[in-house]
């Protein structure tokens, strides 16, 4: 009865799992909310604009024990997130910089959502 439970357990938190997809060296996670809608990440033209943006804003980087991967999961507490300018793309996402990484962040599950590079 017991491993039933820890299977069962097991399957459901497999199935509530982001789905992932490896492409051209870029993972992308399925964020629910905006499945089949448009794109919402920072477009690729304008990376490299928006990278000069957060230098010039001398926004801290914040020290995370975890890696910096499409997808993890960032503390609640003691980071800062920042709006996406409208030149860069219009995104329900916020930004940070994680191990001198910048990352958009979905604030409301504080995943992150595409690493800047």
């Amino acid at each position: 009865m017991r491993n039933a439970i820890i299977a069962a357990a097991a399957f459901a938190a497999a199935l509530s799992a982001p789905l992932a997809a490896q492409a051209q060296g870029t993972v992308i996670v399925e964020d629910r909310a905006t499945v089949g809608g448009p794109y919402v990440g920072i477009p690729r033209e304008q990376v490299s604009r928006f990278r000069e943006y957060i230098v010039q804003e001398r926004v801290p980087s914040y020290v995370v024990d975890e890696p910096v991967t499409v997808g993890t999961v960032l503390p609640e507490a003691g980071l800062t997130y920042y709006d996406v300018p409208q030149q860069y793309g219009e995104t329900p996402y916020r930004y940070t910089v994680i191990n001198e990484q910048p990352v958009l962040v979905n604030p409301r599950t504080r995943r992150i959502m595409q690493i800047v590079e």
